[in-house]
């Protein structure tokens, strides 16, 4: 295949328009926030993301490389199919579940990242605990993008997927650095922009094609292989609604998503916000969905592909960018590669900066350095960038499936994060032991469970379970939702009993290491008391707030604050660490 001068040139046209746009948007915005918080500002902008861009930004946070490459991919595979391709129906309703119950509450209480109401109920420590599931969803979610970029760019310009990632992710490091979320949230809106002019011009070329068979027929009938409909076998059902319920319940808890959510102008907005991206995500399947058809309609031995075919090849995952390659006519083709090359570039950009906002604030300043100047988070954010950007890298080149990283993705996030987000939020009494104890819990089943991608074999055999081709059990048992659960009942029970042990009398107070039921004024919740500012976010709610300025300390940082929807906290600001 020779080296392609033209698809070299549509990607730099491409990557270069997005550069500007967030070169320019740094610019625009570079005096946003006050003096002493810039990196604030950096996180989660000017708090005023308006329904536009804001609806952009939050449909582009799922709709990236991994996104459009994954869902063609599993529509292609035979034997899968789209009724295994639950992406776009389990993220549109993840944004739907977190609009209805989560984005209110959190955007009410003007927190800055998503870990920021765990440590406020739980202490610094769980904040640190729950870092690590998060950042590894972060991490996963950004190879996925890498690896879709890299795959995308070596069918552009035949070189090898290796050096394509590692470039690409060079690329969207140094791009992050550019600045902050409102680079993010404007170059998300010409990202959009780029997936649904570039492959809805190509689609029509490609269905064209003289080797493609009419989808219609190729959908119920096998021609070249299986109907790319796909079915779903009684025994793997338990199978296709565990991953559905990861998908949907474990795409909520993520720090890029609660950033666009944090950075609306109102909590009613950010509802908003969620609802018009679930809508997005759906119409920006389509196209996936359809080159996926056509990938699996067409005779490639009649192609300048030749034979054998992708799937036989192994190049499954590359099947999107090799249908724009090979059934498109050239000036076609090469928009469409160039344009998705360098939408999913800056899908990368989210995630990365998500990692580096946590770990920047929740684990440097507020854990380790709680007087750090802004000028020094700022830094250390970008220091991070540097080292998460390279850790996406090093796991796009080791995974084998762009949609196996999109189901390691939300696994942890899934069992650890989400029941722990459900308890801080909604039931009342929860406590730093519960949390503790349900983190391990989940952690534990969950890593007994075995994982295939990771040639990772289980230790607890469940029912049904079967070997795979690399003779690594698989479990068809919903193991994970089982893991999900047991760490939020775990939780719950733990907190109560713990409660009960203290409050009785049966343990004494001095045993309460953690600070979590006794002792309620101690130098841990005065850590905590710097959360959240009230001067952070002015909110602009439909409804009248009325603050109450008879709080005590020991009532501010009670579980029933998590369940106020209007900002109700004291001024704290001038809370020292003593």
């Amino acid at each position: 295949m020779p080296f392609h001068v033209e698809g070299l040139v549509a990607i730099v046209v491409f990557y270069l328009a997005i550069l500007a746009v967030g070169i320019w948007a740094a610019w625009k915005t570079k005096n946003t926030g006050s003096e002493g918080d810039r990196s604030e500002a950096i996180i989660v902008g000017g708090r005023d993301i308006g329904l536009l861009v804001g609806g952009f930004t939050m449909t582009a946070t799922w709709v990236g490389g991994g996104y459009i490459n994954g869902t063609a991919e599993a529509v292609y595979v035979p034997g899968y199919g789209l009724a295994w391709a639950q992406a776009p129906i389990g993220y549109s309703l993840s944004l739907i579940v977190g609009g209805l119950f989560f984005a209110k509450p959190m955007r009410s209480k003007g927190y800055v990242t998503m870990l920021d109401p765990f440590q406020q109920i739980y202490g610094k420590r769980m904040g640190g605990l729950l870092f690590i599931p998060a950042l590894m969803g972060e991490m996963f979610w950004a190879a996925a993008i890498f690896s879709a970029l890299g795959a995308t760019i070596s069918v552009i310009i035949d070189i090898n997927i290796n050096i394509s990632v590692i470039i690409s992710a060079l690329i969207a490091t140094m791009y992050t650095l550019v600045g902050g979320l409102y680079s993010v949230a404007y170059t998300d809106v010409v990202q959009l922009f780029c997936i649904f002019l570039g492959l809805w011009i190509s689609v029509p070329f490609a269905m064209s094609h003289p080797a493609v068979t009419d989808i219609g027929l190729t959908a119920v009938q096998e021609v070249y292989q299986a109907p790319w409909l796909g079915s779903i076998n009684s025994l793997d059902i338990y199978t296709w609604l565990d991953n559905f319920l990861l998908l949907t319940l474990g795409g909520i808890p993520w720090q890029a998503y609660f950033q666009r959510v944090l950075s609306s102008s109102s909590a009613t907005y950010a509802q908003v916000l969620s609802f018009l991206a679930a809508f997005g995500c759906l119409v920006m399947a389509l196209p996936a969905i359809l080159i996926g058809a056509i990938g699996a309609s067409t005779a490639w031995n009649e192609t300048d592909y030749g034979t054998p075919d992708p799937m036989t090849k192994k190049e499954a995952d590359m099947i999107l960018p090799i249908v724009l390659q090979y059934l498109c006519p050239v000036y076609i083709s090469f928009f469409g590669l160039g344009a998705v090359s360098a939408a999913v570039m800056s899908s990368a950009d989210s995630s990365i900066l998500s990692a580096s906002s946590m770990f920047a604030r929740n684990i440097y300043q507020l854990s380790f350095r709680q007087n750090a100047s802004d000028r020094e988070i700022v830094w250390v954010m970008r220091i991070t960038v540097f080292l998460f950007g390279a850790s996406a890298t090093a796991m796009a080149l080791l995974a084998s499936s762009v949609y196996g990283l999109w189901y390691l993705s939300s696994d942890l996030v899934y069992i650890i994060i989400f029941p722990q987000l459900l308890c801080v939020l909604f039931i009342k009494g929860t406590n730093t032991y519960g949390a503790i104890a349900g983190y391990f819990f989940g952690l534990l089943l969950r890593i007994t469970g075995g994982e295939p991608y990771l040639y990772l074999q289980p230790l607890i055999y469940y029912p049904g379970c079967y070997p795979d081709e690399n003779n690594i059990y698989v479990q068809r048992f919903p193991f994970k939702t089982l893991a999900m659960l047991t760490s939020f009942f775990t939780n719950i029970i733990v907190s109560y009993l713990a409660k009960y042990l203290f409050e009785s009398g049966t343990l004494p107070p001095k045993l309460d290491f953690l600070d979590a039921v006794v002792s309620r004024y101690s130098r841990e919740h005065m850590d905590k008391a710097t959360l959240v500012k009230s001067d952070n976010i002015v909110l602009n709610e439909l409804a009248p707030v009325n603050p109450r300025h008879s709080l005590t300390l020991s009532s501010t940082f009670t579980n029933k604050e998590a369940f106020n929807y209007v900002d109700s906290s004291p001024d704290l600001s001038n809370t020292e660490d003593n």
